[in-house]
């Protein structure tokens, strides 16, 4: 998880984010942003989300505790 960060970020179209920074608060936060999260999770972290789950996560850190528990 070193590049989780910096690979959100990447997603999200910022230049960084913070843990503590809410999914939703991004200008880029859409369905096919959550649909991006999900495939990246499943193939860097062999981890399958639901969009629900990814919505309900809240946070950065949300997300990423939420990644932890399926891998």
């Amino acid at each position: 998880m070193e590049d989780f960060i910096s690979l959100i970020a990447e997603i999200l179209e910022e230049e960084s984010v913070e843990l503590s920074d809410e999914l939703d608060s991004f200008e880029a936060w859409d369905s096919l942003t959550v649909l991006s999260i999900i495939a990246f999770c499943d193939s860097e972290y062999n981890a399958p989300l639901s969009a629900e789950e990814i919505n309900n996560s809240g946070t950065i850190l949300g997300l990423r505790e939420l990644i932890e528990s399926k891998m």
